[in-house]
């Protein structure tokens, strides 16, 4: 099967210009001792999405699709006889590396031997390396697999200091997501469902290393016990690197133990065409970035929609830090032109969201069920689905997961914070009339009364019985009693329970669609479509309406990284874009935060 890429403003091609470790990828039938070996560079946090901004030579990195691509390309080209993977500040996840991972097997399978270097080891940079045929380490580097850690953050106590108070109801006894803010320790159904979740995912890291290196669960607890912090003689010692070397010798060493007679690279990760701002005309330069870029479409193609980030109503919001949220009002649009397009076959929305707005995940649901009338939707879960982002999962005929996905938090979290005590410590007097019989709902400085906590949990019923009904719809045979009610569960379980269908990343995803539509050369389309330069600008800066800060936000995301880490910043983000929905809307499907993972 062959298939091609395309994103908006950016073109790939058959090789990526770069260093000598820039990227690339060897395909072919087999070791060859004439063959060449195929770079391949992973550097940072890879995004879902190529950056608008890239056309204009911003360095966003390759997204996750591009290097699995990258990999599989090593599978049939016959001037590649080995793969090489540096690990540059490598930031990836459990199910990033199980995407990369099930593609270094398939290059593995085709007789090609796999080497990945870095210059340190944590445990992800080792569960990658576990699926190739050798780790390689800077001579002295660090490596560090202590095992896997979770911490969680309760805020009622903080709140309550800062003279707040949550008036948060949970439909839902295991989901949890009123907990961080109404609590100082965790509920006992909480803990058992975030217990066994933590079980799933650290089975799942113990077992890809078992196999890779060849170790029982003894060899592995022992070299763990060494190697919480150990360096590069000690992990060697354990059996959980195999070389160590000074970088210049590398290639050297890669070709000698792959059987080649020459130490010559080839790189190739397709390159993105990008604007030369050097040489262009000015006019020509803001007439092509204020443009609208209008898709042309010329093949059969397949969609991917992304669904990445807090659900919200409304547009998508996208500005120059790379953050996003979910629009409805977005994924709406996208999946319009979906469907009017012709040479579109087929949809894989692709999930990677903690959940947002009841009401903006029923209209996507919408959305994605009058598309699925005329053409096959399918679904792709990167590291998670849950509660709203499971409730726009239901949707799909066909749901793929990788074993460290997160699928699930079946519930509806609501309420306000009121700000009473606050206004108190500042010294601030308000006064509040209201007109109308309900119009004391939300009013900032006093909780619900009983009688209005009757209502707001009312409504919530009515969501949380609207949400099993979705997904008792799109899941055939799913037992609710034990999957609703808040349940997390990492991708295999979720398959045993009839959550998903499939362990597979994106990657399976489309190879299967693509041969039930009897495609064997197809495009593969992003939506939605990037943001104008022209939004981007009214994104970063406000409109005249709702103007923004753009310089304190990017502080903020700045320190926020440096201090608790970038995959950490993300889930506090997200957990706050949750929190801030309840100024507009009091009940959501929100998988509970803060979770971080280390």
């Amino acid at each position: 099967m062959a298939f091609a890429h395309r994103s908006v403003r950016v073109l790939l091609a058959a090789a990526l210009a770069g260093s000598m470790f820039s990227g690339a990828f060897a395909l072919g039938g087999g070791a060859d001792s004439k063959g060449r070996i195929g770079n391949l560079e992973i550097k940072g946090a890879p995004p879902a999405r190529s950056s608008p901004m890239s056309f204009f030579g911003a360095k966003s990195g390759s997204t996750l699709r591009e290097l699995v691509d990258a990999i599989d390309s090593a599978v049939d080209r016959d001037d590649v006889a080995a793969v090489l993977i540096r690990l540059k500040d490598a930031k990836l996840t459990m199910s990033q590396t199980e995407e990369l991972g099930a593609a270094i097997k398939r290059v593995r399978a085709k007789g090609k031997r796999v080497s990945v270097f870095s210059e340190s080891y944590d445990a992800t940079d080792l569960l990658l390396g576990s699926y190739a045929d050798e780790i390689i380490i800077q001579k002295a580097g660090p490596v560090s697999l202590p095992g896997m850690h979770m911490e969680e953050m309760f805020l009622a106590d903080t709140l309550g200091w800062a003279g707040l108070k949550a008036d948060l109801v949970q439909i839902g006894e295991y989901k949890g997501a009123n907990e961080q803010m109404t609590r100082s320790s965790p509920s006992k159904p909480w803990s058992e469902n975030i217990d066994q979740l933590l079980d799933s995912l650290y089975a799942n890291q113990r077992a890809v290393i078992k196999e890779g290196r060849s170790m029982d669960d003894a060899k592995l607890d022992a070299a763990m016990k060494k190697a919480w912090m150990a360096d590069s003689e000690d992990a060697i010692s354990v059996g959980l690197v195999d070389s160590q070397l000074d970088l210049p010798d590398l290639l050297k060493h890669v070709a000698s133990k792959s059987g080649l007679d020459s130490q010559k690279t080839v790189n190739l990760v397709a390159a993105r065409d990008e604007v030369d701002l050097a040489s262009a005309n000015p006019f020509t330069i803001l007439s092509t970035i204020m443009k609208p870029q209008k898709r042309e479409i010329t093949q059969d193609s397949i969609a991917i929609l992304h669904i990445d980030g807090t659900i919200v109503d409304g547009d998508s919001k996208a500005g120059f830090s790379g953050d996003r949220s979910v629009g409805s009002r977005t994924v709406r649009n996208a999946l319009e032109d979906i469907l009017d397009e012709d040479l579109v076959k087929g949809v894989i929305v692709r999930i990677d969201s903690p959940g947002g707005s009841a009401v903006a995940s029923e209209v996507i649901w919408q959305g994605l069920k009058r598309v699925a009338a005329k053409k096959p939707v399918w679904i792709s879960v990167g590291g998670m689905a849950a509660s709203g982002g499971y409730y726009i999962a239901s949707a799909g005929q066909r749901a793929y997961v990788n074993p460290s996905s997160i699928v699930g938090s079946i519930g509806v979290v609501g309420g306000k914070i009121s700000l009473g005590g606050l206004y108190d410590h500042l010294k601030v007097h308000v006064t509040s009339r209201s007109r109308g019989p309900m119009a004391g709902m939300f009013d900032s400085t006093t909780p619900w009364t009983d009688e209005q906590l009757g209502l707001v949990r009312a409504k919530m019923t009515e969501t949380f019985d609207l949400f099993k009904k979705r997904v008792a719809e799109g899941r055939h045979g799913i037992d609710l009693s034990k999957t609703a009610g808040g349940w997390l569960f990492a991708g295999q379980k979720s398959i045993d329970l009839k959550m998903a269908d499939k362990v597979g990343g994106l990657r399976d995803a489309l190879d299967d669609l693509s041969k039930q539509l009897n495609l064997e050369t197809y495009e593969v389309v992003d939506y939605p479509e990037p943001p104008s330069f022209a939004d981007m600008i009214e994104n970063a800066f406000g409109s005249a309406e709702a103007p923004a800060t753009p310089s304190a936000l990017a502080e903020l995301r700045r320190i926020g990284t440096s201090v608790v880490g970038e995959r950490a910043w993300s889930q506090i983000s997200e957990a706050m874009d949750g929190l801030l929905q309840l100024r507009r809307e009091p009940v959501l499907l929100m998988h509970p935060g803060i979770l971080i993972f280390k």
